[in-house]
């Protein structure tokens, strides 16, 4: 979209000089270029990730992603779906535990040091995950899902879940409690797909892959939200998971288009990172300083990864747990 702007604006350009004379033509030239450097996002036409993990490693399913609390990245489906798997800080992957019950993994996120979620799109699950002991339980199970996807998490561990309807290109929020119990918090919504809670947990961002939609809500102490208010609508590609790093900008990953958006928390785009792959499908912080980006590739079936900014929101949460627990 920007660049079709850039094009229109060099074409009336053309036809002011072409009518009007090139002298009279260089200060209208010169502020255009000034509106450039200022008004349109970085884009760069290259790549600007590494590879982190090896091609094909992952299957078609290739998701999660989140870090432990050793700078571990554990993604989803690994060599076969139902796979949870744990990638090295040097980018060696293994299986770290197999899921039960014909249970296949989407959305990953750790609510301490040695326990992470795991939204199980197969079985209507969210399954909860101990490290230590590689145990798994059944921490939500809810019939009327249609399949959890992503997940965000509060420090105080209330956990927020998409829940996309792809047939019907439909989709709805689920908030589950201390206790495991869900209850719908937002409904009649597009595909629901990424979802993030900001760094002062008193906003919810959901996206729509389908419809291309960023929306944002305030968030109630009691995991409830209101003022659904429209942060952003892309005219292209898709959306998957989203995160937030410290100071707010949410980080997008572009389905189909091979591209993280990161945008302020007013929904201006800042930059946009190109991947190596094109479908792009979760991110997740952490690294030496919690700024490393790792992006799950669906149609290369590994991980890329890139420096960010700014630390990660859940790489310093789980410093806090690190820290007191």
């Amino acid at each position: 979209m920007l660049f079709d702007q850039y094009k229109v604006i060099k074409f009336t350009l053309y036809c002011i000089e072409t009518s009007i004379g090139s002298f009279m033509t260089l200060s209208i030239k010169t502020l255009f270029n000034t509106f450039l450097v200022f008004s349109i996002p970085f884009i760069s036409i290259k790549a600007q990730t590494k590879v982190f993990s090896a091609a094909n490693e992952f299957t078609n399913n290739c998701e999660g992603p989140s870090v432990d609390a050793q700078g571990n990245v554990m993604a989803v489906n690994l060599k076969k779906d139902g796979t949870i798997a744990q990638i090295s800080r040097n980018g060696k992957t293994s299986i770290f535990i197999e899921l039960p019950n014909g249970s296949i993994g989407n959305g990953i996120r750790f609510g301490s040091k040695d326990v992470c979620y795991i939204a199980d799109f197969k079985n209507h699950n969210v399954l909860k995950l101990t490290l230590s002991t590689k145990t798994i339980d059944t921490y939500c199970h809810e019939p009327k899902m249609n399949q959890p996807n992503d997940l965000a998490i509060r420090a105080d561990g209330h956990i927020f879940c998409s829940d996309p309807n792809w047939k019907n290109s439909s989709g709805q929020v689920w908030h589950i409690d201390l206790s495991g119990k869900a209850e719908i918090i937002a409904a009649d919504m597009g595909t629901t797909n990424g979802i993030e809670v900001s760094p002062d947990e008193k906003t919810l961002y959901v996206n729509e892959s389908v419809q291309k939609k960023v929306w944002a809500f305030d968030l109630l102490p009691d995991g409830k939200v209101l003022n659904k208010r429209l942060l952003i609508q892309f005219e292209d590609g898709g959306m998957d998971g989203m995160r937030c790093d410290v100071v707010g900008n949410l980080y997008i990953t572009r389905w189909g288009l091979g591209e993280i958006a990161v945008l302020s928390a007013k929904g201006q785009i800042l930059k946009v990172i190109k991947t190596k792959g094109k479908n792009t499908s979760n991110i997740a912080f952490g690294g030496k300083n919690g700024k490393t980006c790792y992006v799950t590739l669906q149609d290369t079936g590994q991980i890329e990864s890139f420096k960010a900014d700014y630390e990660g929101r859940e790489n310093k949460m789980m410093r806090f747990f690190k820290e007191n627990e």
